[in-house]
């Protein structure tokens, strides 16, 4: 039944029917779950390290998530979380304030609601002055989000706004997991993103094909099969097209997940690869994942990079929220079973 539960120790609460469990985190809004009941599989990444309630955190008692900035965001993260309103780090002087990175949203306490087949979620980013509210409707073997960011203050602020989707075990396997996309014009993370990156840095590339520190090109429709790797590239989803999307299939579970979106909304696909290269904690190279992070900027950076940035393949890195203004976007995420990787992905009609 829909309401307040737990899931892997965590507050939570579910809507399901008779496909799709959707299971969404108290602290920290994360969608933890997108079961599929047919194949019994979540394609979302848990991972492999304990993970607590962001509210509970203490940097002195809790070393095993590191010491970086990150570490309030990694004791908590789970399977898609909300980057709002950065994506990425914060400045010194944010960070001094309390800003986590990827900002508030990922660790602050929604209010949820859920009923059957419906969940919304609410919460207030104090520092922003931000309110983020989410409506979760599942259609099938659909799932529609309808979100919104309003800004109380007064003047107009400059966002970074991205859904950081990210997968993992079982679904994602080392050399057999499949991905689509419609993107185009593509461009490597502009510095060392890991210490296993295989991708020439800041290279510009056409999707899928991008160019290789060994030479030649490395094809990223399928995830690699070597034993650490590490690599970010950012994608402007195609222009010519009202819709953007992404999907995974695998084919172990022959089982397809991806989300589709308005590409007016969020024209960027940026995609995390972490293949055993972090060894630090909480990572301590156990980690395979790959993010799949649709938002308004092409890469995770502070707030003043993003606006200085401010346009890549004529395309504009962040979005403006207006003073005293309400913005709202769709998408939807479809899990589905199917016997082949798909070529593109359609939300439900």
């Amino acid at each position: 039944m829909p309401g307040l539960q737990t899931y892997r120790g965590r507050r939570a609460s579910s809507i399901e029917n008779d496909r799709l469990r959707v299971t969404v985190l108290f602290e920290g809004g994360h969608v933890a779950e997108v079961l599929d009941k047919g194949s019994g599989m979540n394609p979302l990444w848990t991972p492999p390290w304990p993970s607590i309630e962001p509210s509970t955190y203490d940097a002195a008692l809790h070393t095993a998530y590191g010491e970086g900035v990150d570490a309030r965001l990694l004791s908590g993260i789970m399977g898609h979380n909300l980057c709002a309103d950065i994506f990425g780090g914060p400045s010194a002087e944010e960070a001094a304030a309390g800003l986590p990175v990827h900002g508030e949203a990922s660790t602050v306490l929604y209010e949820i609601s859920a009923d059957e087949g419906e969940l919304t979620m609410q919460a207030d980013l104090p520092l922003a002055g931000l309110r983020i509210e989410r409506r979760l409707r599942l259609h099938g073997q659909a799932v529609s989000f309808r979100e919104s960011i309003e800004n109380r203050g007064g003047i107009d602020r400059a966002i970074g706004w991205t859904q950081h989707v990210t997968l993992g075990p079982p679904f994602l396997q080392k050399g057999e997991t499949i991905f689509r996309a419609s993107a185009t014009r593509s461009r490597v993370h502009e510095g060392e993103f890991g210490t296993a990156d295989y991708l020439v840095a800041g290279a510009d590339f056409d999707w899928p094909l991008a160019p290789a520190t060994r030479g030649g090109t490395v094809d990223l429709q399928r995830y690699p099969a070597g034993a650490v790797s590490s690599a970010y590239t950012a994608h402007l989803m195609d222009p010519r097209q009202d819709r953007a999307f992404f999907l995974a299939y695998s084919p172990a579970a022959r089982l397809a997940f991806g989300y589709v979106w308005k590409r007016s909304d969020f024209p960027w696909l940026g995609i995390w690869e972490e293949n055993g290269s972090r060894v630090q904690p909480p990572w301590n190279g156990q980690t395979l994942t790959r993010g799949m992070e649709f938002g308004v900027s092409p890469f995770p950076e502070s707030r003043r990079q993003m606006v200085e940035r401010g346009r890549l393949f004529e395309s504009p890195t962040f979005r403006w929220i207006p003073a005293r203004s309400r913005v709202s976007v769709e998408y939807w995420c479809v899990c589905h079973a199917a016997d082949s990787a798909p070529e593109t992905l359609e939300r439900p009609a």
